[in-house]
């Protein structure tokens, strides 16, 4: 059997190298798919802003998981534990952020 030895070239346009600041992601998922979206909460803010979506296949979702997990685990290798200022849980998710979540309309 041949083996393929192509590389994938990626491509990183100016505009998209720039990135884009989150300090919030809200996970959701159906049987099919993981939505994640990437939000900007500012403090004394009424309204957050969703700065991006990423809709994903469960098993791109797991890869993503892996390599988060991995790329930590190197990061606190290197630079000491990263420690959470404040988690805030409920049962209507899990919120991760320096800020106070009220409930508002959609």
């Amino acid at each position: 059997m041949a083996e393929n030895n192509q590389q994938l070239q990626i491509e990183l346009k100016p505009e998209v190298a720039e990135g884009t600041y989150s300090n919030l992601a809200i996970l959701t998922h159906s049987s099919s798919e993981f939505v994640a979206d990437f939000v900007q909460m500012m403090p004394g803010m009424q309204k957050a802003q969703v700065r991006s979506r990423i809709i994903m296949a469960p098993e791109h979702a797991k890869r993503l998981l892996m390599a988060l997990q991995d790329n930590v685990q190197k990061y606190e290798k290197q630079f000491g534990p990263i420690r959470l200022t404040q988690v805030q849980q409920s049962n209507e998710g899990k919120t991760i952020a320096p800020f106070t979540i009220k409930q508002g309309e959609a």
